[in-house]
């Protein structure tokens, strides 16, 4: 079983920064892609940004070049430093990681932009 805890969310303004991380731990053998995903209010759980064992990394044109995720194997954490950001990316920010073909998530980190 793996368990799944995110940090560094909060309110920020316009334009500012955050970074977003994720600790797994618990009985993990092997970590293959981790994974952003976020769920704005009354929307559906779209994916942020994935990354692979490789450190292969994807991106989504709404954040692409503003976003950035990384990864620390030892340490089995993976990151996301969001920059320029703005008010549509208000939403609970959820880390992903997929493990000997299966899913885990975090519980979610609430991340809000406003002035």
């Amino acid at each position: 079983q793996v368990q799944l805890v995110e940090s560094g969310g909060g309110l920020v303004q316009p334009g500012g920064s955050l970074r977003l991380s994720c600790a797994a731990s618990g009985t993990i053998f092997s970590i293959d892609t981790m994974g952003w995903y976020r769920q704005p209010p009354g929307k559906q759980r779209e994916l942020v940004a994935i990354i692979t064992s490789g450190a292969s990394t994807n991106y989504p044109d709404s954040v692409k070049g503003r976003f950035t995720i990384s990864r620390d194997n030892a340490k089995n954490t993976v990151y996301l430093q969001m920059n320029s950001l703005k008010p549509e990316d208000t939403a609970v920010y959820y880390c992903n990681v997929g493990s000997l073909g299966k899913s885990y998530w975090g519980q979610g980190t609430q991340v809000t932009v406003s002035s």
